[in-house]
């Protein structure tokens, strides 16, 4: 699996699992933890969730699948990056100690190796930023960062950063067809040397259906889905989290990673699917 190294230095695949959707249903926790299981035994290293996520459910989910991993000694903790993010509404300095504390306890760990800003809330956002050296400094967390942030957000946000860790990376909805980061946020993050990390990028599945999606992938003999996710991960500075709860899925996304897109291949698919000429909002789920 190839990497990418955060600002910051720490190194993470360029192809993880999202868990959005998990621990939402008591009945279905035991299916969840198999799931997310499935995907570390297949090779997954980069784990994505939320407080958000099952207002908790999702980091409990993969508390248990990771506690069950390093049981069976499949996995020590150094061999997955986990991801997790606060609420906004949490992210006053008080608060973000507070719910890291939360998360910490749901996941079972005493070190969380990334923690995002889900998105710009109403706390002050130095007061957040502040929060965030704090956990670094404490040991509670290795790298912090955002989510959903455009340019004048990372702007404003770039100017706080101060004499501490600066953020590692902006994860934000990135995909063939929602490409209104690639105008101006991604060249911007590329200049600082800090990563876009890509949510839903298959759309959600519907890149599955596409016709131009689908033309691809008949010549190299794999999905459309596969295409949809090896083209987001063809963008430099560019890495994705999919969610996949099935086994098939999760390989199937694997061997995206490994998939090469010919040249003729992208102008085929920006012909269809062209990047953004104008300034347009950040996509947000």
């Amino acid at each position: 699996m190839r990497t990418l190294t955060l600002r910051g230095g720490a190194r993470v695949p360029v192809l993880g699992l999202g868990t959005w959707g998990l621990g939402e249903e008591s009945a279905r926790r035991a299916a969840d933890v198999r799931s997310v299981r499935s995907a570390l035994d297949l090779g997954y290293r980069l784990i994505d969730t939320a407080e958000m996520y099952g207002e908790g459910g999702a980091e409990e989910v993969v508390g248990q699948a990771l506690h069950e991993a390093f049981r069976t000694g499949g996995l020590v903790r150094d061999d997955v990056f986990v991801v997790t993010k606060v609420y906004p509404h949490n992210a006053s300095r008080r608060g973000t100690l507070a719910a890291c504390e939360r998360s910490r306890q749901r996941l079972g760990l005493d070190r969380i190796d990334l923690y995002l800003l889900h998105w710009p809330g109403q706390h002050p956002l130095a007061h957040t930023v502040a929060a965030m050296h704090e956990l670094q400094s404490a040991g509670h967390v290795a790298n912090w960062g955002v989510s959903n942030f455009d340019v004048d957000d990372m702007t404003e946000l770039e100017g706080l950063a101060g004499e501490g860790p600066a953020c590692a990376t902006n994860q934000v909805y990135f995909s063939m067809t929602e490409r209104g980061a690639e105008f101006s946020l991604l060249p911007w993050l590329r200049r600082r040397h800090m990563p876009l990390m890509a949510y839903s990028p298959i759309d959600q599945g519907a890149l599955a259906h596409d016709e131009a999606v689908t033309e691809v992938a008949h010549r190299h003999g794999v999905s459309a889905a596969q295409v949809a996710l090896a083209w987001v991960l063809s963008r430099e500075g560019a890495f994705a989290i999919p969610k996949a709860a099935r086994e098939a899925h999760q390989r199937e996304n694997l061997a995206a990673a490994v998939l090469v897109l010919t040249p003729d291949d992208l102008a085929h698919l920006d012909d269809r699917h062209p990047a953004p000429s104008r300034k347009r909002p950040l996509a947000m789920l």
